[in-house]
């Protein structure tokens, strides 16, 4: 990743003084950084404007942030980290469902935030690819760029989350390969723990809906039990 002097982040959260702390921590680490104090206020933000990053708060009057998510998915890719409270599982997951990369539980130390904005914006860097590989992996109807991180169906791009696009890189780099939750937590560059590894469960279901033609009975990113997950082209 290049400095970050050339990243620009939005705040969305409705407590000004949290808005406020944390877009002068973040300007402070070299961030370009907006804020929101509500999802009608972030709407006009981003018709006007591109970000690479959208801190959101989860628990906003309104239109809530899981609503936001799920709306924005719908044109968007950009990375969306949302903010939660602490002990609602099922905010999170919902978030993750909509199509958010990532959660933060409240409270949190800006440290840790800064570390979740560097893990979601850092791609996996692609290995490079030997002359002898496939440049194109074949899945089904979906053709997946290795090269460019591109997914195709036909003509039409699919549209891939950063967190998809990560985990992407990651299976094609060792197709046929099973690939344990734990590495795939260690490879997105998240903190450990069983909650991050039901975080990437549900990543998983969300790009076997792009992926698959029957995302309950996968063909191609396949569960081996025990050892995790594999990606099996055509």
């Amino acid at each position: 990743m290049s400095g970050v002097s050339d990243l620009h982040l939005l705040i969305v959260d409705d407590d000004e003084r949290i808005r406020q702390l944390l877009q002068r921590f973040l300007i402070r680490h070299g961030f370009f950084v907006s804020a929101a104090r509500d999802a009608a206020h972030a709407r006009r933000l981003l018709d006007g404007l591109d970000f690479d990053l959208i801190v959101l708060d989860v628990m906003m009057p309104g239109e809530d942030g899981v609503a936001l998510t799920a709306s924005l998915r719908e044109t968007l890719t950009v990375p969306i980290l949302l903010l939660t409270a602490k002990n609602e599982t099922a905010d999170r997951i919902s978030g993750l469902e909509a199509g958010a990369d990532d959660y933060l539980p409240k409270p949190f130390e800006p440290k840790e935030l800064l570390l979740r904005i560097n893990a979601i914006l850092r791609r996996v860097p692609a290995d490079p690819v030997p002359q002898d590989a496939p440049k194109v992996l074949h899945l089904g109807a979906i053709r997946y760029d290795i090269e460019r991180g591109e997914m195709w169906q036909g003509d039409s791009v699919v549209r891939l989350t950063a967190t998809e696009t990560q985990l992407m890189k990651i299976f094609s780099a060792r197709p046929g390969e099973p690939i344990s939750r734990t590495q795939l937590v260690d490879d997105l560059g998240r903190g450990g723990g069983q909650a991050q590894e039901r975080a990437v469960d549900v990543q998983i279901t969300r790009l076997r809906r792009k992926i698959e033609s029957d995302p309950k009975q996968p063909r191609y990113l396949q569960t081996v039990r025990g050892a995790g997950y594999l990606l099996s082209p055509d």
